[in-house]
């Protein structure tokens, strides 16, 4: 499929995966706009993309915040096409025993009813189309539950897997195409959440944003009749287990 002109929301598009796919996505000839929590930071990855990248604030945990964004997302673009859930979080305290349950709320919150706002107010206007593409950013943590990713993270990455698994069964015959993207160790700022600093030469060695942005634009560019419904991505270097 030609992507020239299709018209792409990405959310947590700032930094990390969603800003190497955003990046991705417009040098493929798409129109994208990146949305996040920072405008600082989406004003500065705007910047860097030479106006390649449109840019709006949200808060995907917030409803009214999501509302307010597909509002300004349709004026922009008059539909969206595809939508890339990118937005995340983790916390340092990954363990039953230390972290609290605040912490808990905040992160099945953003990781799993964030994506969950985000769809909803997507999916009216790709049913009404009988055609639209969501890629959700998962992790490998949303097939294995990990200590690396923790108790909380886990459980809203397999909360968020579960949720594109069903809504993609439930939609795929009028038209939608839903992904479960699951990365594994990539080189984004959620490495700074870890429990134990990473090493220069570790964020090196694993995978980078720019190479999940291509797997995006590679998922993006197959023919609607065509149907990723997982994928997989790793450093070599990382067992998957």
């Amino acid at each position: 499929m030609n992507l020239q002109g299709k018209t792409v929301l990405v959310t947590g598009g700032g930094t990390g995966i969603g800003l190497g796919g955003a990046v991705a996505l417009a040098q493929a000839g798409c129109r994208v706009a990146i949305a996040g929590r920072r405008a600082d930071t989406l004003e500065q990855a705007a910047a860097n993309a030479e106006g390649k990248l449109l840019h709006h604030t949200v808060d995907v945990a917030d409803r009214n915040s999501v509302e307010q964004l597909f509002a300004w997302a349709n004026e922009q673009f008059g539909s969206i096409d595809i939508l890339v859930n990118s937005a995340g979080i983790n916390i340092k305290t990954r363990t039953m025993t230390t972290m609290t349950p605040d912490q808990w709320d905040q992160v099945i919150q953003v990781n799993a009813t964030g994506i969950y706002n985000c769809m909803y107010a997507v999916l009216p206007q790709m049913r009404e189309r009988r055609d639209g593409l969501i890629i959700n950013v998962s992790s490998i943590a949303g097939l294995r539950a990990s200590q690396l990713g923790g108790v909380a993270y886990s459980a809203s990455k397999f909360a968020m897997s579960a949720l594109g698994t069903a809504v993609g069964n439930e939609l795929g015959g009028e038209g939608i195409r839903i992904t479960n993207l699951y990365p594994g160790e990539v080189n984004t700022p959620l490495l700074e959440r870890r429990p134990k600093p990473v090493s220069d030469d570790h964020k090196a060695a694993i995978l980078q944003p720019q190479d999940v942005g291509q797997l995006i634009v590679a998922i993006a560019a197959l023919p609607a009749r065509a149907h990723v419904p997982d994928v997989v991505i790793k450093p070599i270097l990382q067992a998957f287990e």
